[in-house]
């Protein structure tokens, strides 16, 4: 892929981290897409870094821009996984005051510490301090009946004075109990216009939007009002999309990248994930929604989805699979 510089913010587009979505194969694949775009990964637990025996930071630095999302609530302990991050080479390692899942909340992080804003600052504070990557929150408008343009304001006022530059605002509140993580993400409904309310209340920090955005024309009305789009579900289901972002959202003169094209430039990490003893349905079930609306797309998935689990699976499915697709 050619060279070019991003001209704007580092999350002027970003893609949401997902839980089970955006793993380190995932990442890789969405990158052949888009030099520019900021992926996430999945939330990771401070419990799980220090004391998993798997190594949850495992990445490869060919995906950056990468930024770790953490979820906690201790503020030595994010402290210690944000250096460990640093040093692995993540490029920005984000605090998740969003996520409402039950589990999450009996962890004591996640959406329910939006109730906590003294808490989420000194966690803020500790990481800042012990890094020089940024750190930045991930948060919800609100949540349950703590959802005024206020009670937002009083937040984001109290976490930047901790060091936080930049907020990344999924523009729907959150009930915490009551709703899964899936209705919560559908359910209540979209304000937008808090998120434009704070960028112009707020304009010295970064502010990134969040929430129901599927297209490349919904972007780039959003960039109108604040600094960075965060595309969750879209991206992953649809990821032709991202290879219109370079272009669209950064550089005019970027190529926009076919599936096709980003299929074959997977071809010599999957052999080489293979030579480690990844199973091939490890990667490539990220790379399902490839050629949406694309002729052959059924042929594609069903080809996959029957063959890449099988033991020896090689990288001959994936040429088999592409042969169905016509673009």
């Amino acid at each position: 892929m050619s060279q070019y510089q991003p001209h704007f913010y580092r999350g002027r587009f970003a893609v949401a981290p997902m839980l089970d979505w955006t793993t380190r194969h995932c990442r890789y694949f969405h990158r052949q897409f888009s030099r520019h775009a900021l992926l996430y990964t999945e939330m990771v637990t401070t419990q799980a870094i220090i004391h998993a025996k798997y190594d949850h930071l495992d990445f490869d630095v060919a995906e950056n821009p990468v930024a770790l999302q953490l979820g906690g609530s201790d503020p030595k302990q994010l402290q210690h996984c944000a250096q460990l991050a640093q040093q692995r080479g993540y490029q920005e390692i984000n605090l998740n005051v969003g996520c409402p899942s039950d589990r999450v909340q009996n962890g004591m992080f996640g959406a329910c510490l939006m109730a906590n804003a003294e808490l989420v600052a000194e966690c803020v504070q500790q990481m800042q301090s012990a890094v020089h990557i940024p750190v930045t929150v991930k948060t919800r408008i609100g949540i349950d009946d703590f959802d005024s343009y206020d009670f937002l304001c009083d937040f984001v006022q109290k976490v930047h004075q901790a060091g936080c530059q930049e907020f990344i605002v999924h523009a729907r509140k959150a009930w915490l109990s009551g709703l899964s993580p899936k209705q919560n993400r559908e359910i209540p409904p979209l304000n937008y216009e808090r998120v434009y309310q704070l960028k112009q209340d707020f304009p010295h920090l970064l502010i990134s939007i969040n929430g129901g955005i599927k297209t490349l024309e919904e972007m780039q009305q959003h960039l109108k009002y604040v600094d960075g789009v965060m595309v969750g579900r879209e991206a992953y289901q649809n990821p032709a999309l991202l290879g219109h972002i370079d272009h669209a959202l950064f550089d005019a003169n970027a190529p926009i990248i076919t599936p096709r094209q980003a299929v074959e430039n997977m071809f010599p990490y999957i052999e080489q994930q293979l030579s480690q003893g990844v199973y091939l349905n490890h990667i490539v079930r990220h790379m399902l929604g490839a050629f949406q609306n694309c002729k052959g797309a059924r042929q594609w998935r069903r080809y996959l989805s029957e063959n890449a689990y099988k033991a020896g699976a090689g990288i001959d499915v994936v040429e088999t699979a592409l042969g169905f697709v016509e673009e």
